[in-house]
This record gives structure tokens, sequence and C-alpha cells, in this order.
């Protein structure tokens, strides 16, 4: 289901967005950027994660990590993972191909501006093979995401 609910929430709400599907794995960030020949900064990496009782969804660049202090100021709390059931029972999607798109459940949608670094970014579309390219505004647009700064950069 997670593939077929994101390429058809995809074909709903962006017929013009072509399926990427390399038929190689893209469920890590390093996997995703090889398979797809960029950098690990442009892989869109989608985390599930729980803030107090709040569940929520961060669209991030691959190369960026959480940043406790700034999830803290920003969102009241210290951000903890879901575990992979969890996940899949909430976004629809298996770990390695969650992403924004069709989820199961109505989820709030944060998207990092660290994203803004680049013109266009590679987020999963449901599967361990599948993406999408898009440009960040665009994606935090179509998901009615909210912009935050929650993650930091590798030095």
């Amino acid at each position: 289901m997670s593939h077929e609910s994101a390429v058809a929430w995809l074909a709903r709400h962006a017929p013009d967005i072509t399926l990427i599907d390399q038929a190689q794995s893209t469920a890590t960030v390093a996997e995703a950027a090889a398979t797809l020949g960029v950098e690990p900064g442009r892989i869109a990496k989608t985390l599930a994660f729980r803030v107090g009782e709040r569940a929520m969804l961060l669209v991030t660049r691959g190369d960026a990590r959480l940043d406790n202090a700034k999830c803290k100021s920003a969102l009241g709390g210290r951000p903890r993972m879901l575990d992979p059931d969890e996940t899949l029972a909430l976004t629809g999607h298996a770990v390695g191909g969650v992403c924004p798109f069709g989820l199961a459940t109505p989820l709030p949608i944060l998207t990092d501006r660290s994203l803004l670094s680049f013109p266009t970014v590679f987020p999963a579309a449901g599967s361990r093979t599948s993406s999408v390219e898009i440009a960040p505004d665009r994606l935090a647009a179509l998901v009615s995401a909210q912009w935050t700064d929650i993650c930091k950069l590798p030095e």
C-alpha cells in the first residue's frame, strides 16, 4: 500500500512530477545518493518522531541531524524517533521509504530550512527504491508543511 498510496497522492496533487524508480535501494541516505548520483545533502530524508504525545514528520537534508536544543526550543521537548512498527502504522510507509506523500494518518509535517540550500531535493516516494525530484519550496507547499530550523549540518 505504501508505494501505491504515495503514487496515487502524487498523481492527484502533482501530476507533473515524475516518479524515479531505479530498481536499486534508496533506503538510506548513502544508498539514495549513490543510486541517484547526487550528494547526500540533496536526499530529503523524512524522519518520524514524537515530542511528548505528538507524532510528526520532519523532512530535512540527508546529511543533517536533529539538534536537541533547537527541537526543545521550537517544539517544546526532546524528539524521540518512532520505532519501525509505529512509523509504518502512522505513515503507511515502511522505514526506508517514509515520505510525506499519501500518509495513512494525517500528521503535522515540518520541513527544515536546511533543504533550501539546494534547487531540488530527492524525497522517497513510499518504497525502498522510489523517489521524486522536487524544489524544496514546492515540497513544503504540496504537503502543507511548516518551515522550521531544528537541524544541524555536519562540520
